[in-house]
């Protein structure tokens, strides 16, 4: 009898990684709403600046640094993560701004988007086929946000910008051959002079809102470093010691979370075409889960037969 390519066991012990680092990304919210008196641009400088030792530190306690010297050595893999390092800078900075501009359901639709993005994503680029039911979840999706450019144009952008940046980080992550950790530092190396100008230029203008302005906004823009390494270690974990596919299902988490928030806890108002536009995403959601559960169960009858 052959064993399954990933154990269940196995699978269960990646489990409290990734609810860690998802529950952790649905709750974040939370945390930015302390800083939205701070300008957007200042909190993603500040959150690249501080990110960075914090990967040091765990790259060194994983024997890593190696990887991302010789990473940075290669003229290929750095351009790749010049593009990746810019999306995600987009990505944060589009969600910091939603965030203090109370749109954060706007922004967890973004993101219950974006594994319907891959999809595409990789039919498009990497020559995968999309199989019936994928098909029928991206027209569900599609539908959608046809809905919402007919009724909540003024925050489709934010939805749509988060899902593609993000979704085409992911591509670009995909092909690129460098761990998580070391490809982050990268990353937040090839965007610090660009944060560090952005920073100093803030500490010299004295808004009295951003760093410096207090202890605790000061503290608080250091722990943003934290909060951007701690959860992708945590996800970098589970990827190690759960199939994709099972990542896959824990991925909704975060959205979930965010959306909870927005309503109840922000009281963001919840559009007609919003509303549409989520069930929607739900039902496109769980036509596309159900087709990756299937696909699963039938590789382990298979591997296990």
């Amino acid at each position: 009898m052959v064993q399954p390519t990933v154990p269940a066991a196995r699978e269960q012990r990646g489990l409290p990684y990734a609810l860690g680092a998802y529950a952790i990304w649905g709750f974040v919210p939370l945390f930015f709403k302390l800083l939205e008196a701070v300008p957007p641009v200042e909190v993603l400088a500040q959150r690249i600046i501080w990110s960075l030792p914090l990967c040091f530190v765990i790259m060194a306690f994983r024997r890593q640094i190696g990887e991302y010297l010789a990473a940075l050595k290669d003229w290929r893999v750095l351009r790749l993560l010049l593009a990746s390092s810019l999306l995600i800078a987009l990505n944060w900075l589009v969600y910091i701004h939603a965030v203090f501009t109370d749109h954060v359901l706007a922004a967890s639709l973004g993101y219950y988007l974006n594994p319907l993005v891959n999809v595409l994503l990789g039919m498009i680029f990497l020559g995968e086929r999309l199989s019936r039911l994928q098909a029928v979840a991206v027209v569900i999706a599609a539908i959608g946000v046809a809905i919402l450019l007919a009724g909540a144009l003024d925050t489709l952008w934010i939805s749509l910008t988060l899902a593609l940046s993000f979704g085409t980080y992911g591509l670009i992550r995909k092909v690129v051959p460098v761990g998580s950790l070391p490809g982050l530092a990268i990353e937040t190396t090839l965007l610090l002079p660009v944060s560090l100008a952005a920073a100093v230029y803030y500490l010299w203008i004295d808004d009295g809102l951003g760093f410096g302005a207090s202890a605790e906004i000061s503290w608080l823009l250091a722990a943003a470093g934290v909060v951007t390494a701690i959860p992708l270690l945590l996800f970098a974990t589970a990827a190690r010691r759960m199939s994709y596919a099972a990542l896959g299902f824990v991925q909704y988490l975060a959205p979930s979370i965010a959306f909870l928030l927005g309503l109840f806890v922000f009281d963001e108002p919840l559009k007609p075409a919003q509303l549409f536009c989520f069930l929607l995403i739900w039902l496109s959601i769980a036509v596309f889960s159900f087709d990756m559960w299937r696909k699963m169960r039938a590789e382990r009858m298979v591997t296990v037969a």
